[in-house]
């Protein structure tokens, strides 16, 4: 045989031999894509996201704002006017119930006082006079009256004048702490001058408003949490008076609460983050909002059983931003479906979305 023919027979067996290897390696890729696409087209179920429902524990919360507040405070103000002749207080420091803080001249007053003291001394000498000429009918009844009347007079002038000196000065009605000063000795004030103020603040009061929806959940004694603007302190407080009436404008209720505030640290008018707990549930059943359907007087879902979705009619209780809590009509361990739920229909074929 020739070199010639061999180099052919040669080339046609490798021709050969690459044909049958192409036929053999399409033929599989044609045969796995027609499998791929009879598959594909056999599952043509919807794929669906499922909530698997467990019992847990669900505090019903109310995030709301509001400002802190002395729980006693008061601008001292005098009741006269007149010229201050000594201060006794300093700035920002405490002061006990009673004690005096500002004094306003009093010397004219003091002179009355004297000239009606006076008065009395001989008003009294005169009426036992009268009663001993009375007693052996010297005098007559209404003699008697007129002296009697004129002593009273003159102790009624002495009880006015000390009311009038005891305005002159200014004393602490409470426990507290004073604040800034605003006038000096020897000023001149009147009833509108404000002298300083004095609050009290332990414990502090936090006033704050929830939406009227709420309102039958709230009662005194009621626990909240709360932090003040710019700390990530927790204190807690509890609501201790409750305005009786909605406001008609915001359509709110106002709440006062109360707390224990010994180092003093939340000041009056904080901006406060308040956190109330409305109700706890310790065997809660609770289901993503999205999963719900709102309909005519009443709430349905769907529920996965067996590769098939079943409508289920439910009834709820609380609800969330993000989740609502079942009160009846499901049980623990049920799959609830959670997507696609306007293509669902009762009785439909679904299948679970792959990760789920």
């Amino acid at each position: 045989m020739s070199i010639t023919l061999k180099r052919i027979l040669l080339t046609v067996i490798v021709l050969v031999v690459a044909i049958a290897a192409f036929i053999f390696i399409f033929g599989n890729t044609q045969a796995e894509e027609t499998t791929q696409q009879t598959s594909v087209e056999r599952d043509n179920r919807l794929a669906v996201r499922l909530h698997q429902v467990e019992t847990e524990r669900f505090v019903n919360k109310i995030f709301a704002t509001g400002t802190t507040l002395a729980n006693e405070m008061v601008e001292l103000r005098s009741e006269i006017s007149g010229r201050i002749t000594e201060i006794r207080f300093e700035e920002g420091r405490r002061a006990q119930k009673g004690d005096l803080l500002l004094k306003i001249n009093d010397s004219e007053l003091n002179a009355q006082l004297r000239r009606a003291e006076y008065r009395r001394n001989l008003a009294q000498i005169r009426e036992n006079r009268t009663s001993d000429l009375l007693a052996r009918n010297a005098v007559s009844q209404d003699e008697y009256d007129t002296v009697l009347n004129e002593l009273n007079v003159v102790l009624a002038d002495i009880e006015l004048l000390q009311a009038q000196l005891e305005k002159t000065e200014i004393r602490a009605p409470f426990n507290g702490i004073l604040g800034l000063k605003h006038v000096s000795e020897g000023s001149y004030i009147t009833p509108a001058t404000t002298i300083s103020t004095l609050q009290s603040i332990n414990p502090i009061k936090i006033d704050f408003s929830i939406p009227e929806r709420f309102a039958a959940q709230v009662v005194n004694g009621q626990k909240i949490v709360f932090r003040r603007q710019g700390s990530d302190r927790y204190y807690e407080g509890s609501i201790f008076a409750i305005e009786p009436r909605i406001d008609a404008t915001t359509r709110t209720l106002m709440i006062r609460a109360i707390s224990p505030n010994p180092d003093q640290m939340i000041l009056p008018g904080s901006f406060a983050e308040i956190d109330l707990e409305l109700e706890a549930i310790d065997s809660a059943l609770l289901v993503p909002s999205e999963a719900l359907i709102p309909e005519l007087g009443r709430y349905t879902l769907f529920v996965y059983d067996d590769g098939v979705a079943r409508l289920r009619q439910i009834e709820i209780g609380v609800r969330t931003d993000t989740r609502v809590h079942v009160v009846k009509g499901l049980e623990p361990g049920d799959r609830v479906i959670t997507t696609g739920i306007m293509q669902i229909r009762d009785g439909m074929p679904v299948r679970i979305l792959n990760g789920n």
